[in-house]
């Protein structure tokens, strides 16, 4: 699972600076198996993963890829992952915004296998960025609207704020997510907002099913190896360059070349064939949330088309 790791505290090291991050407990990518959670963020844990996301953003910028069109606008930073501030194809400017990443990134520790979250109160907290990646507002969740680890791997937060809020005070529009699924070959940008990093490259195909540890994930993105995403990506939007659009969220990788572990995914096909790719990072698509969500950013699981898992 992409969480935090303990390069943070290497970034740290080399600026000289005195404080500590906080490292996640679970697994550094994003994939799966029975780990603990972290907890909430304080304002202390809060103010050391700012300062590691701005030592990071400082050591990054001299070696990062840099993305065309692509930018930070419209990412946030959470205590241990990557997201975006997210809209539905016919989301309107006076709905509630919402928040996406990844399952495993809840607060309050992975979801179970066959474990769907629904309309859970929440008070979560977003650091907000605008197209440099620079922080410009703390966002605050009052629910977690979806969450879950089987099928994909993602997790939809409201937000207190509309969409039309968040323009008016800082000037940053939401990002679309696609409604169709992206082709292999297309051209992408994988944004993190932890570490005000983007990786750019290509599609590479799709997995049947992805297992890690305990959780198997469908028809999942593959990425080429250009993307290289680290511990902190989790989360993080994946954009389609061509459009601007979302069609994925950054999920895990297959670190060591184990088969079928945490943080070593592997590939199962239709006949139950295993390929390892190691070194080779992946992403959940996102397109089926789209027909789940109706008129006011409501979601509703019983709506045509809407095929996610249902609690």
């Amino acid at each position: 699972m992409r969480k935090p790791l303990v390069v943070a505290l290497c970034a740290l090291a080399l600026a000289g600076a005195g404080a500590t991050p906080a490292v996640a407990v679970a697994p550094s990518p994003t994939g799966a198996d029975t780990t603990t959670g972290t907890a909430p963020a304080t304002p202390l844990t809060d103010l050391v993963n700012d300062t590691v996301g701005a030592v990071a953003y400082t050591l990054s910028g001299l070696t990062a890829p840099k993305a065309g069109a692509v930018n930070f606008a419209g990412t946030v930073s959470l205590s241990n992952c990557s997201g975006s501030v997210v809209r539905m194809p016919d989301s309107a400017a006076s709905d509630p915004a919402l928040v996406l990443t990844n399952g495993h990134c809840l607060e309050s520790g992975f979801p179970a296998p066959g474990q769907v979250l629904t309309d859970r109160a929440s008070s979560r907290t977003f650091g907000l960025l605008n197209a440099s990646g620079a922080k410009v507002a703390t966002l605050r969740a009052n629910r977690l609207v979806y969450a879950t680890m089987t099928d994909t791997d993602a997790a939809i937060y409201r937000l207190s704020s509309t969409y039309a809020q968040i323009k008016s005070a800082y000037g940053i529009d939401p990002l679309t997510l696609s409604g169709t699924r992206p082709a292999a070959g297309t051209a992408i940008s994988v944004v993190s907002g932890y570490w005000k990093r983007i990786y750019n490259c290509s599609v590479d195909g799709f997995a049947y099913r992805l297992k890690e540890g305990d959780w198997t994930w469908k028809d999942s993105v593959r990425y080429t190896s250009a993307c290289d995403t680290i511990g902190g990506t989790s989360g993080s939007p994946v954009v389609d360059d061509a459009t601007g659009k979302v069609v994925a969220v950054n999920n895990t990788g297959n670190e060591d070349g184990g088969r079928c572990t945490v943080n070593n995914p592997c590939e199962v096909d239709e006949n139950g064939g295993v390929t390892v790719r190691q070194g080779i990072n992946y992403a959940q698509q996102t397109y089926p949330f789209t027909a789940c969500f109706t008129t006011g950013n409501r979601l509703d699981l019983s709506a045509s088309g809407c095929t996610v898992p249902k609690p």
